[in-house]
């Protein structure tokens, strides 16, 4: 198989144009072409003097593959196409006895439990929060009636955190393997979009993700695998530095020598029972901040200009970064565009937010993070350091923004002004269960106020309107990834409890759907190695 790369077309064009221009750029005849795929859309839209077109990248099949790469041996785009077919590292033998075990069922746990099960190994999936319709219904509760259910939230539950966001399916890793394709066919079979697996950045959204999340675990249980909701694991058995299996709340004792931690960045008990058991553990960077929000037509006329609102384009996005005089860097976080602010508490008398999209992402508003980055110096004193600094943080809001799960939020510019608000302009804030204007500056650390107040002036520049004042500032944006890492070694297991592999978000190894899916294959494969006594 060959593959072509910027191959361009108008935004207009008829999709029955694409095979004929493929076989222009390419100077063959239709009989020559016995097949193509679409691999990868997308379009540039930086330089707003220029007419805006699809940029194609296909692969594709031809009857002399070795001529047309004869004709084209000048030509750097085009020749031959990756392998990005998943091969599996082995197979459950016969009568194993053992079954490993996945803690958690986010992304991560998902994609950890489908690849133990597709190789035979039918896991144990233990996941503290309910199936996903129960979880959605809770998590209404707290939107629309300020409850909490402390075990069944954005956080926890299955799906995990990604089940209610924007549905992002893109990254930045390094994927060798190509285990990104992997994910996103797993996520086609289960009923996503097929779209996914070739526009530039794919998303499903919080409605689609619920069904295909709940289509994934009965793919698991056909194949022998168990997945057990309200199971939250309280303690780890260790014996002279190898793991023999997990203790749930119930008192209930599960024996395995193969754990796979997929905890998400919110299970600070659990968290903090591992450090007490001595797993090895320490305190990285992340990033604090808040939520803005503008319209939605504000970002589309910046970004895509005459082509604002164009049905194949839909919401536009954007990415920002700010390198503050004090020496921090503020950066645009989990860009929602057409979505909402949500409440994403996981814990009694605290207040989290995040932006969730719906695949069709036509709400008013666009809504994206604006952090700063913070590391281990800001918050000395061990492993659990940052856990601790994001629960004082996200108390003090709850107490801001009146005691109630309601959010404090700020006008743009009265923040940069410096004074509290008093009544909202003409930028309706999308957080449920609502809003209380205050003055932030009280919200986060002085450095991390004094850099996003320098940033938002700046982002100004690159799009036009962004420090408008009446743009809304929501707080506040803690969990941006998790404050700690559980070491592993090139085994990936942990550095000093053989047998247990931290994996995903919560354990320090990814960051958004895509590369926590990636990490959980990649862990998979290591523990089914482990078992088998494979070589790495």
């Amino acid at each position: 198989m060959l593959r072509i790369t910027e191959l361009k077309l108008p935004i207009d064009h008829p999709e029955e144009h694409l095979r004929p221009a493929l076989l222009r750029r390419l100077g063959i005849d239709s009989a020559e072409l016995l097949d193509f795929t679409l691999f990868k859309r997308s379009y540039d839209a930086r330089k707003k003097s220029s007419e805006l077109c699809f940029i194609y990248t296909i692969d594709f099949t031809v009857a002399d593959e070795a001529a047309l790469l004869r004709t084209f041996a000048d030509d750097r785009h085009l020749g031959l196409a990756p392998d990005v077919s998943y091969k599996t590292v082995g197979h459950a033998p016969e009568g194993l006895s053992e079954r490993p075990i996945v803690v958690g069922f986010g992304p991560c746990g998902i994609f950890a439990g489908l690849l133990l099960a597709q190789m035979g190994f039918k896991p144990i999936i233990l996941e503290r929060g309910t199936e996903v319709r129960q979880r959605t219904k809770d998590t209404w509760g707290l939107w629309r009636k300020n409850v909490l259910n402390p075990e069944s939230n954005v956080q926890f539950g299955e799906g995990g955190a990604g089940t209610f966001s924007d549905g992002k399916l893109y990254s930045q890793i390094k994927d060798p393997k190509f285990h990104g394709r992997k994910v996103l066919h797993e996520f086609v079979k289960a009923g996503a979009p097929e779209e996914i697996l070739y526009v530039s950045k794919p998303h499903i959204g919080t409605f689609r993700l619920t069904g295909v999340v709940e289509n994934m675990r009965h793919q698991i249980e056909a194949l022998g695998g168990e997945v057990r909701f309200q199971q939250r694991v309280t303690d780890v058995l260790i014996d002279n530095g190898q793991l023999q299996g997990v203790v749930l709340d119930s008192g209930e004792q599960i024996d395995s020598k193969h754990v796979i931690l997929a905890l998400g960045h919110s299970a600070r008990d659990t968290f903090r029972m591992l450090h007490g058991r001595g797993v090895y553990m320490e305190a990285k960077p992340f990033s604090v901040g808040f939520r803005i929000e503008h319209p939605q037509s504000l970002i589309d006329r910046a970004r895509l200009g005459k082509y604002a609102g164009h049905p194949k384009l839909g919401a536009a996005d954007y990415k920002l970064v700010h390198h503050a005089k004090n020496g921090r860097s503020v950066y645009s976080f989990c860009m929602c565009p057409g979505g909402t602010v949500v409440a994403a508490t996981s814990e009694l008398q605290r207040v989290v937010t995040n932006g969730m999209s719906q695949y069709s992402r036509n709400e008013r508003n666009a809504n994206s993070g604006i952090v700063v980055g913070i590391t281990p110096e800001d918050y000395p004193g061990g492993p659990l350091a940052g856990i601790e600094l994001q629960e004082r943080l996200e108390s003090l809001a709850y107490v801001l923004g009146g005691s109630n799960y309601e959010a404090p939020a700020q006008l743009v510019g009265d923040f940069i002004a410096g004074k509290a608000s008093s009544a909202l302009g003409s930028v309706e804030p999308s957080y449920k269960p609502g809003v209380k204007l205050v003055d932030l500056a009280d919200a986060l650390p002085a450095y991390a106020i004094e850099a996003i107040r320098e940033a938002l002036p700046a982002f100004d520049k690159q799009i036009k309107g962004f420090a408008q004042h009446d743009a809304i500032l929501t707080g506040i944006e803690t969990r941006t990834s998790s404050p700690l890492r559980i070491t592993r070694d090139e085994t990936l297991q942990s550095l000093n409890v053989k047998g247990l592999f931290p994996a995903g978000e919560g354990a320090g190894y990814a960051g958004g759907i895509l590369s926590a899916g990636v990490d959980g294959i990649r862990v998979a494969e290591a523990l089914v190695r482990d078992m088998l006594g494979i070589a790495g």
